[in-house]
This record gives C-alpha cells, sequence and structure tokens, in this order.
C-alpha cells in the first residue's frame, strides 16, 4: 500500500492512459450499471427492489473482490510481489487526483475568479454552485477534500494493508455502488438500499482516522481534535462527519451548515459553527494540510511495513 500511495502521489492515472484503458473504477462503474439496468425495475415492489439491490452489491463486490484474490494467488512472493502488488493497487488510491481537483478551485477563487472557480468547483460537489459566494465556494471545497480524503486515499489503503489487493478491490467496489446508486431517491433509495449500509460500515474507521490525521498534522491539534469529538456525530452522514469536523477545527474556520441541492434546499447544521467562514486562503491552508496528512500517512505505512519486516526477522532467528 505504501507503494501504491507513492506511484499515485507521483503520477496520479495519467490522461493518456486512461484515453487507451480507461480506469478501473469506471470498469467497476460498467458492471454496477449493467446490474442497475437489469435488476432494477421501476415496477417491482419495494421489498423486491431492494432484495435485488442486495444481490447487485453482492455480487459486485463479490465478483471485484474475487477477481483481485485470483490475481493476487498468481503473485510471486517477496520484493517482486509487493512492488506487483502496489503496481496493481496504485489506481485504486487518488490522492493526487483529489489534491489536483481541489487545486483547480484554489487557484481561480484566489485570483478573484468566482465562476470558474464555481465551474471547479462543481466537478467535486453534488449541490448546485451556481448561488455559491466565496465562502460558499472554499467550503463546498474543503468539505470535499476532507470527506473525499477519507473515500479516496485512506479507505482503500487501509483495506489493503489488512486484506491486501482482494481488500482494496473489493472497498473501490463498496465506495463506487455507494457513489452510484446510494442514492435517496425515487430509483435507489429502495435499490441502492445495501450498498449505502455497506459503505457505511467499510468507512467507519477509515473516516476517524483521517479525522486524527488531519488533527495531528494541523498546527492546532488539540482543537482539531476537541471540534472532531464534539461536532462530528452532528453531521447527516455517519461518517463524514470526522474528517470534515478535523478540518474545520484545524483551520479555525465553520463547515457544513445549509445547502441548496437541486430545488432542495438542506438546513444541516453547522460543524465548528462559532468560527468564522473560510476564505482562499483557508482552501489553500487545506491543501497543504492534505499534503502534510498524506506524508504522515505515509510515514504510518512505512513505520507498520519496518515492524512486520521485522518481527518476521524475529521469527526466523
Amino acid at each position: 500500500m505504501l507503494v501504491a500511495l507513492v506511484i499515485d502521489a507521483g503520477l496520479g492515472w495519467p490522461a493518456r492512459l486512461y484515453a487507451r484503458i480507461g480506469h478501473p473504477v469506471t470498469w467497476i462503474g460498467g458492471l454496477i450499471a449493467f446490474l442497475d439496468s437489469r435488476l432494477n425495475r421501476e415496477g417491482d415492489r419495494e421489498r423486491l427492489r431492494r432484495a435485488a439491490g442486495i444481490v447487485a452489491a453482492l455480487a459486485t463486490i463479490g465478483f471485484v473482490g474475487g477477481l483481485a484474490a485470483l490475481i493476487a494467488s498468481a503473485l510471486p512472493g517477496g520484493i517482486i510481489g509487493v512492488a506487483l502488488t502496489g503496481i496493481l493497487a496504485w489506481p485504486l488510491v487518488a490522492a493526487r487526483s483529489m489534491h489536483e481537483h481541489v487545486g483547480a478551485v484554489a487557484r481561480p477563487l484566489a485570483a478573484g475568479d468566482i465562476e470558474a472557480a464555481r465551474g471547479a468547483v462543481a466537478m467535486i460537489v453534488g449541490r448546485d454552485p451556481s448561488g455559491l459566494d466565496e465562502a460558499g465556494v472554499a467550503r463546498a471545497a474543503i468539505e470535499s477534500l476532507a470527506e473525499n480524503t477519507s473515500d479516496g486515499v485512506v479507505a482503500p489503503l487501509f483495506w489493503g494493508a489488512l486484506l491486501g489487493l482482494p481488500g482494496i478491490a473489493a472497498y473501490k467496489a463498496i465506495n463506487t455502488l455507494d457513489s452510484m446508486i446510494g442514492h435517496r431517491n425515487a430509483r435507489y433509495a429502495a435499490f441502492g438500499w445495501a450498498s449505502a449500509r455497506i459503505d457505511d460500515v467499510a468507512n467507519l474507521i477509515p473516516a476517524r482516522l483521517t479525522g486524527a490525521l488531519f488533527a495531528l498534522a494541523s498546527a492546532a491539534p488539540s482543537r482539531a481534535l476537541a471540534t472532531m469529538a464534539h461536532d462530528a456525530r452532528r453531521h447527516r452522514s455517519p461518517n463524514a462527519g470526522w474528517p470534515e469536523a478535523a478540518m474545520a477545527g484545524a483551520l479555525g474556520v465553520r463547515l457544513s451548515g445549509p445547502r441548496v441541492y437541486g430545488d432542495r434546499v438542506a438546513d444541516e447544521p453547522w460543524l465548528n459553527g462559532e468560527a468564522r467562514d473560510p476564505g482562499p486562503a483557508d482552501l489553500a491552508s487545506a491543501l497543504r494540510l492534505y499534503r502534510r496528512a498524506m506524508a504522515g500517512l505515509a510515514c504510518v505505512l512505512a513505520a507498520i511495513a519496518v515492524a512486520l519486516l521485522f518481527a518476521q526477522f524475529l521469527a526466523q532467528a
């Protein structure tokens, strides 16, 4: 997993490679779309659609995780196996792309180009950005950075460190299921129910680890930890509130709060509500904190690897 993180931080997923072969997440998405089109029938009763969604979720996770396990079983041992596993896991980590997407918001926002910043933030959030002011754009980008650090980096590496290539692949299947069909609307409330619940469980520990990483990498760790402990459970999501509250406390700004999704206004509670609104400088600070947290995560993975190698050496001595 350390190899995967280092490769992704250096290369990301090159556009030329994407143009030639796509991306593993889009391949998973194609499987989910196929199952959705075949199993999610609008005329069926809610109970039947929920059962079909359970089948779709388990089939996707089982197929992706099983294929990864089959590939892993064919890899050699030793340092060559470690390197090959890291290369195969590399596209399932999104550390660089997350930084690039948020950076694409930070640059025009710092230059005062609110329209360009709104266009860039629309690529990473689900809400309507057309009415967002400078603080609203900064807040949306910081929240996306915090939440997606957990979903896109920490959680896949966590499950990969525990279960190897099958773990990281199965997690990406779970997360892609949630992002595609885990919605509370007429089409997916029943069919996507299982996918959303499985994603909640899979992110339970990684979300809290991400919050701790942000807090410990910040200039105000005690404030960040206190904000996380006090406000994380106020968030609508059982997991997203932990990294977002830690980020809010670390930066000394308020996040979440009311927002617009289509024609619906969601009256969400504030995280670190007594603090000021964020601005362009806070978004730049959030990116610096993100880089420190990712460096800290790499150090943690390296320390675990060294400890395991040392334990193996002692066992063989």
